[in-house]
């Protein structure tokens, strides 16, 4: 387990995190803690839980304090009894290590993208916010999860299967009507640090296709579309590992978008791909929506086609009948936290 948060603690935060972590780990109803002011507890429990997703029981907190002592009382909220807790850490330790299984042997990248995909298409969103949704539970338990429920469980998975992981928080926008944190992970791969947002590429896919928008990206793709962190976390600066460019799904000439549209109507496929060939502006996407429709028109098709223009991503499905839009501007869910 990665302990990024901790790490970065003053000696006093540490003490404070090492006895919240053995309180909450034993499930006591209350446990003494150094006496800090309430907003520095909670920091410290909310960083916590952060590197510890193992602790999915634990929401909320209250504490005694007497004006002579040197610690406070710590009196934690748990969202489920005491054997419920222990019931649900046994399964929940099975399906972690039934997930990891198959795993064993692969590299890193193979490994990420696996932890990709399982939340791709085994965890939906859950849009009516259950408590449990939060935490690892949600996505491993019951298969739904708002993005801190979903970034935990990367986490968890991450560290199962040997790969250096954290969790990252991003904070509202009120001028941007951005009403609500949003959680994803930093990786650590071949020595470098990557952006991975499972939650964005979940909600973009809608169960048509994976979708790999998220992964991978560096510090200037990812903030294209999210808010700055809330805490200094590792540098992102390469973006060699970009799936489409990986897979020459990234398309830097027109001719080549006329060419894959063609081989996609002949295939019966939908085409997935990413605009690299400089900024994408609305002069560019105008050129590249008339070369997907002269070359559909040949096959007597339309392109249906849909943007995340962030980060330049077209998923195209190819119809009988003109759509009544030319381009669906699609708009990943950033989720509540």
């Amino acid at each position: 387990m990665d302990a990024y948060y901790y790490s970065k603690m003053n000696k006093s935060e540490q003490a404070a995190y090492r006895y919240m972590k053995e309180g909450l780990l034993s499930l006591a109803p209350s446990f003494p803690v150094p006496k800090m002011d309430n907003k520095e507890l909670a920091d410290i429990f909310f960083k916590l839980r952060l590197d510890c997703p193992e602790i999915f029981w634990a929401v909320s907190f209250q504490y005694r304090f007497y004006p002579d002592s040197t610690f406070v009382d710590m009196v934690p909220e748990y969202i489920f009894s005491k054997t419920k807790i222990k019931d649900h850490q046994s399964a929940l330790q099975a399906r972690v290590a039934r997930l990891s299984n198959p795993m064993k042997g692969k590299n890193e990248w193979e490994k990420e993208q696996y932890i990709h995909d399982f939340i791709c298409e085994n965890v939906h969103y859950d849009k009516l916010q259950k408590a449990y949704s939060h935490e690892i539970i949600g996505p491993l338990g019951h298969g739904v999860g708002v993005c801190e429920g979903i970034a935990k469980t990367v986490k968890i998975l991450c560290d199962a299967l040997g790969i250096w992981c954290m969790i990252v928080i991003s904070d509202a926008n009120a001028e941007k009507k951005i009403k609500y944190r949003h959680a994803w992970n930093i990786v650590k791969l071949g020595g470098k640090y990557y952006h991975l947002d499972a939650t964005f590429d979940n909600t973009l896919g809608r169960g048509k296709c994976f979708r790999y928008d998220y992964m991978n990206l560096n510090d200037k793709q990812i903030f294209r579309d999210h808010e700055p962190l809330m805490y200094d976390a590792p540098s992102c600066s390469d973006d060699s590992h970009i799936y489409y460019k990986e897979k020459k799904m990234a398309f830097t000439k027109m001719e080549d978008i006329g060419k894959r549209t063609i081989q996609a109507i002949r295939k019966k496929k939908t085409l997935l791909f990413q605009w690299r060939g400089g900024y994408l502006t609305r002069e560019v996407l105008s050129e590249i929506l008339s070369s997907m429709n002269r070359a559909a028109g040949e096959k007597a098709k339309y392109p249906k086609v849909s943007l995340n223009w962030p980060q330049a991503v077209f998923y195209v499905e190819f119809i009988d009948i003109k759509p009544e839009e030319d381009c669906l501007l699609e708009q990943a869910n950033e989720g509540e936290l």
